[in-house]
């Protein structure tokens, strides 16, 4: 066995992704593990379709066993978000992490990672940042100014960065696996227009909200998942669907309780604060928030992260549990070969959990309750408990 590791959100799995996974196996993976978002994403807002609809379609196009990304990892930033995927994967023994970047070569975005780890770095940033810059310009712009252009010009494509922050993962756990990258083809992130057959994820999105034809963009059987689920009402999954809940708890927080989100940093929990308190929608709020320094996303990610109860010490350390979400007949050799060396409790039924720590029960039951809020979320709202009674996905093929 030759196993791949992907961390990924898959919201929703399209063309691209099955690109490479094909790639992964091309340069002689035999199995694949995805660590998948959950319910809730890195940009702040619910996934599309439900982690067991997604799990779905990676498991019939190539991927053999997903893991759950806990939410604290899944709703961060870039560097805690690769953190915890990458952590994850460690603790279940992969041989190799692909991952796709605008670049395309290793070899340049080990050079932006030493670059990003130099003594230097840290004074020349905050300095950029006191103009006003947001954290992602003034380190590139530190880059610039302490390396060269080249090595700057990589951190202003969102793929190479996620890549430079696998590649700090793998050097901060002192992992032995290999890191292996596809340069990315087709649409650009957040694009507006696909090329060819391969759309971003936020195309995709845009059209099945819009109710256009997605179907040529993704692998036949995930766009049957995607139709199958709207018809049911459980998607598109949308915020705005239970903004005024949202509103809600928000005017009930204080900014001390602000202070302790994740992602708050130098003040801003006061901003939040009066913002929340006058805005009579999720847009204006983000608005009154917003600032040359701060992104949309990272604001997303601070209200969402108020709403379901999050704070900053969850993603502290590694997450405490590899949770599996669905496997294929290759994902049971991953799973046992797991057994007995994974490095962290495997949780594949309801009597797994008993065997977790405190932290980790905790952690379980933050994943329960974030799942209940997002049946709100769905047109056709569902039940709680969704999270406890729904079971692993199964798919007997792996063709």
């Amino acid at each position: 066995m030759h196993v791949a590791g992907i961390v990924s959100e898959y919201n929703p799995f399209h063309n691209g992704h099955a690109a490479l996974v094909s790639e992964t196996r091309k340069a002689g993976a035999t199995h694949v593990a995805a660590v998948m978002s959950g319910n809730f994403v890195q940009r702040g807002e619910p996934a599309i379709l439900s982690k067991w609809a997604r799990t779905r379609q990676a498991l019939e196009n190539g991927v053999d066993l997903v893991v759950e990304l806990p939410l604290p990892w899944a709703l961060a930033g870039a560097e805690k978000f690769a953190y915890g995927g990458v952590a994850l994967l460690d603790a279940m023994g992969i041989d190799l992490l692909s991952f796709g970047s605008e670049c395309g070569r290793t070899e340049d975005l080990y050079k932006a990672e030493r670059a990003l780890g130099s003594g230097e770095l840290r004074e020349r940033i905050r300095s950029e940042l006191k103009s006003g810059a947001t954290f992602a310009k003034a380190r590139q712009n530190a880059v610039a100014g302490l390396f060269d252009e080249e090595t700057a010009e990589l951190l202003s494509e969102p793929n190479n960065i996620l890549g430079i922050e696998y590649l700090k993962a793998l050097r901060r756990l002192n992992s032995g696996i290999e890191p292996f990258t596809v340069r990315r083809v087709g649409a650009a992130h957040d694009a507006h227009a696909p090329e060819g057959f391969i759309a971003s994820a936020s195309q995709i999105r845009r059209m099945m909200r819009s109710g256009e034809d997605f179907s040529p963009l993704m692998p036949p059987s995930c766009a049957e998942t995607a139709r199958r689920e709207i018809k049911a009402g459980n998607a598109p999954a949308d915020l705005a669907l239970i903004e005024r809940a949202v509103l809600a708890k928000l005017r009930t927080m204080s900014p001390e309780r602000f202070a302790a989100l994740p992602d708050i940093s130098e003040g801003l929990e006061n901003r939040v604060y009066a913002a929340v308190r006058k805005a009579g929608g999720l847009e204006e709020a983000y608005s009154l928030i917003k600032s040359k320094r701060y992104t949309h996303a990272r604001i997303r990610r601070i209200i969402l992260s108020a709403f379901l109860g999050l704070d900053a010490s969850m993603s502290a350390g590694i997450p405490p549990y590899l949770r599996i979400l669905g496997f294929n007949q290759r994902g049971t050799e991953i799973l046992h070969s797991m057994k007995g060396r994974a490095a962290l409790p495997v949780i594949t039924n309801s009597s797994d959990i008993f065997s977790l720590d405190k932290s980790g029960k905790n952690m379980l039951e933050l994943e329960n309750r974030a799942t209940d809020l997002y049946a709100l979320c769905m047109p056709k709202i569902a039940p709680c408990g969704l999270d406890r009674t729904t079971g692993i996905i199964s798919i007997s093929s792996f063709d």
